[in-house]
Protein backbone atom coordinates (compact mmCIF):
# COMPACT_ATOMS: atom_id res chain seq x y z
CA UNK A 1 0.00 0.00 0.00
CA UNK A 2 2.86 2.39 0.66
CA UNK A 3 3.98 2.17 -2.98
CA UNK A 4 0.58 3.44 -4.17
CA UNK A 5 0.67 6.32 -1.73
CA UNK A 6 4.15 7.32 -2.89
CA UNK A 7 3.14 7.35 -6.57
CA UNK A 8 -0.07 9.24 -5.71
CA UNK A 9 1.83 11.77 -3.60
CA UNK A 10 4.38 12.34 -6.36
CA UNK A 11 1.55 12.83 -8.86
CA UNK A 12 -0.18 15.26 -6.50
CA UNK A 13 2.99 17.27 -5.95
CA UNK A 14 3.50 17.47 -9.72
CA UNK A 15 -0.11 18.61 -10.07
CA UNK A 16 0.52 21.45 -7.61
CA UNK A 17 3.71 22.45 -9.42
CA UNK A 18 1.81 22.47 -12.73
CA UNK A 19 -0.90 24.67 -11.22
CA UNK A 20 1.79 27.06 -9.98
CA UNK A 21 3.23 27.27 -13.49
CA UNK A 22 -0.24 28.09 -14.84
CA UNK A 23 -0.57 30.82 -12.21
CA UNK A 24 2.77 32.29 -13.30
CA UNK A 25 1.75 32.10 -16.98
CA UNK A 26 4.24 29.39 -17.94
CA UNK A 27 1.75 27.18 -19.76
CA UNK A 28 4.37 25.18 -21.68
CA UNK A 29 6.07 24.16 -18.41
CA UNK A 30 2.74 23.32 -16.81
CA UNK A 31 1.77 20.94 -19.61
CA UNK A 32 5.07 19.09 -19.29
CA UNK A 33 4.61 18.84 -15.52
CA UNK A 34 1.03 17.59 -15.92
CA UNK A 35 2.25 14.89 -18.33
CA UNK A 36 4.67 13.59 -15.70
CA UNK A 37 1.87 13.64 -13.11
CA UNK A 38 -0.30 11.64 -15.51
CA UNK A 39 2.43 9.02 -15.84
CA UNK A 40 2.40 8.61 -12.06
CA UNK A 41 -1.36 8.11 -12.07
CA UNK A 42 -1.18 5.60 -14.95
CA UNK A 43 1.32 3.57 -12.91
CA UNK A 44 -0.97 3.73 -9.87
CA UNK A 45 -4.05 2.70 -11.89
CA UNK A 46 -2.14 -0.17 -13.50
CA UNK A 47 -0.95 -1.47 -10.13
CA UNK A 48 -4.51 -1.35 -8.76
CA UNK A 49 -5.85 -2.99 -11.94
CA UNK A 50 -8.21 -0.07 -12.51
CA UNK A 51 -8.53 -0.49 -16.25
CA UNK A 52 -11.28 2.07 -16.79
CA UNK A 53 -9.37 4.70 -14.82
CA UNK A 54 -6.22 3.86 -16.72
CA UNK A 55 -8.10 4.31 -20.00
CA UNK A 56 -9.41 7.74 -19.04
CA UNK A 57 -5.99 8.84 -17.78
CA UNK A 58 -4.35 7.61 -21.00
CA UNK A 59 -6.82 9.56 -23.16
CA UNK A 60 -6.20 12.70 -21.12
CA UNK A 61 -2.44 12.22 -21.31
CA UNK A 62 -2.63 11.77 -25.08
CA UNK A 63 -4.62 14.99 -25.46
CA UNK A 64 -2.14 16.80 -23.22
CA UNK A 65 0.77 15.48 -25.26
CA UNK A 66 -0.88 16.68 -28.48
CA UNK A 67 -1.29 20.14 -26.92
CA UNK A 68 2.38 20.02 -25.92
CA UNK A 69 3.37 19.26 -29.51
CA UNK A 70 1.22 22.11 -30.86
CA UNK A 71 2.79 24.54 -28.40
CA UNK A 72 6.27 23.29 -29.21
CA UNK A 73 5.69 23.88 -32.94
CA UNK A 74 4.09 27.26 -32.30
CA UNK A 75 0.89 26.41 -34.17
CA UNK A 76 -1.49 26.79 -31.21
CA UNK A 77 -3.83 29.77 -31.46
CA UNK A 78 -4.03 31.82 -28.27
CA UNK A 79 -7.21 33.47 -27.06
CA UNK A 80 -6.88 35.03 -23.63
Amino acid sequence: MEEYINVAVIGGILLNIGAYYVYKGKIFNSVVTYLFADICWIIMAFDREDWMGMGFITVGTTLGFLAFLKMNKGTMKKDL
